[in-house]
């Protein structure tokens, strides 16, 4: 029976509990938990790993088109399989930038093309497209992306009129990069009299600073509560921000909170040893933050778990702080990372499948995926906490990966995609392409 597979002995994390059983795949989707299997099914033993929903990661940069030196679809859908992430929403800061229906329409194409995972793309915000905002078609963007900052892209969004006219006109999710650019340039200026061209990468959380995320966030809080928006704000990394954010049950809330990987597991004491390495915006902060992120995380005042993946190349990595890009390649080691903090007793298994399957799933209402159910697609990882990563081996195009020299302790074995096994013990294998992410709206 071709691609049908019962996988067994396995500890499966789904909906707040872990139990040992088996799953039976057929025909792209889950067909039974704990039941009988017909003949001619591969079986593959779990001996005791855990099963997981595959995660859906609802932030990435995959750098196609405009700058594929860096990634492309294909390159960065594979490091993101080989990690266990089977559904991704990529971002709009490429090249020609994502804000017309036609370059929407243009990554669709591409994607079903090349992309080995499942896919759904952001539609971008400018000063100057809100009537493209207005039109664009429900079924083809997972939300309305604004930089309420600038980063990576030149597609800041600080025309007040605009930003009033997407909080109080759109019914898609709103997902904001929340950071205040006079702040940043005035931190950057005060940066470069004191230290000139080298400036230490430790001053990076400095000029993006607590400041310039909190004035920013708040703005865009402050705008979704007067419209009624629902707003989704992005890679926070303060513990002032969490004040903006109620914690409880993410059906009863308008406005909700995503953390990234690499903020909730590096710190600034990080800065000295990996210096460009984890420059990202906004900024990696104090232990103090990181630890209220982790707080946050586990109370449910933060919503979502996300990558922001955003490869560079190691050359472009290599320069001074002003010239070196913001971004890293994550999505390859994103769960494994998450699974660290697991064994720091920081999370709990249940919590990490809660951020990265179930509450994307939810918030974005994607149909049929990121839980453990019999009738939803077979969007599964096999992870065996007792076999080590090695961060070396590197899917994405750059090569490189902010957990070199970093142990993790557990490796992602297997991982099928709408019921196909497309990684295995370190290789990715062929198969059909991903599919485009539906939405229960």
């Amino acid at each position: 029976m071709t691609n049908s597979y019962r996988i067994i002995n396995a500890r499966i994390v789904n909906e707040g509990n872990v139990s040992e059983g088996d799953v039976l795949l057929e025909n792209g989707r889950i067909s039974g938990i704990n039941v009988r299997a017909p003949g001619g099914v591969e079986t593959i033993d779990a001996n005791g790993a855990w099963l997981l929903p595959g995660m859906i990661d609802d932030q990435v940069h995959f750098r196609e088109p405009g700058f594929e030196h860096k990634g492309t679809i294909r390159t960065e859908s594979a490091a993101a399989v080989a990690g266990g992430i089977t559904s991704y929403m990529e971002m709009p800061n490429c090249n020609p930038l994502t804000v017309t229906h036609e370059a929407l329409a243009d990554k669709h194409t591409r994607a079903r093309e090349h992309s080995a995972a499942n896919f759904a793309f952001y539609f971008g915000a400018t000063n100057d497209n809100l009537e493209l905002i207005k039109t664009v078609d429900p079924t083809l963007a997972c939300g309305v992306k604004i930089f309420m900052g600038a980063s990576t892209g030149n597609m800041l969004v600080d025309n007040e009129a605009t930003l009033e006219g997407i909080f109080a006109s759109t019914g898609l999710i709103i997902a904001t990069h929340c950071e205040d650019t006079p702040t940043i340039l005035a931190n950057e200026q005060k940066a470069f009299e004191k230290y000139g061209e080298d400036i230490p990468f430790a001053e990076h959380p400095l000029i993006r600073s607590e400041e310039a995320c909190y004035k920013s966030s708040s703005l865009a809080v402050e705008l979704a509560t007067r419209h009624g928006s629902r707003l989704h704000i992005l890679h926070l990394t303060t513990a002032r921000e969490m004040a903006l954010f109620t914690a409880g049950d993410l059906a009863e809330k308008r406005i909700t909170a995503e953390v990234c990987v690499h903020h909730l597991f590096f710190n600034d004491t990080s800065y000295a040893e990996k210096g460009a390495a984890i420059k990202c915006n906004p900024a990696i902060k104090t232990a103090a933050d990181q630890a209220a992120l982790l707080s946050a995380v586990n109370e449910d005042r933060i919503d979502v778990i996300a990558t922001d993946h955003a490869p560079h190349t190691l050359e472009e990595k290599a320069g001074k702080y002003m010239q070196a890009p913001a971004g890293l390649p994550l999505a390859q080691h994103a769960l494994v990372s998450l699974l660290e903090l697991t064994r720091q007793n920081k999370l709990t298994i249940e919590k990490v499948v809660e951020k990265t399957s179930h509450a994307p799933a939810r918030l974005f209402g994607v149909k049929d995926r990121g839980f453990i159910r019999e009738g939803y697609f077979a969007d599964l990882v096999l992870i065996d906490p007792q076999q080590n990563t090695d961060p070396t081996e590197i899917y994405s195009k750059c090569g490189w990966s902010p957990f070199a020299g970093i142990d993790l302790h557990a490796r992602v074995r297997a991982t099928w995609v709408n019921g196909h096994l497309r990684y295995r013990d370190g290789q990715l294998l062929d198969g059909p392409k991903g599919m485009a992410l539906e939405f229960d709206r």
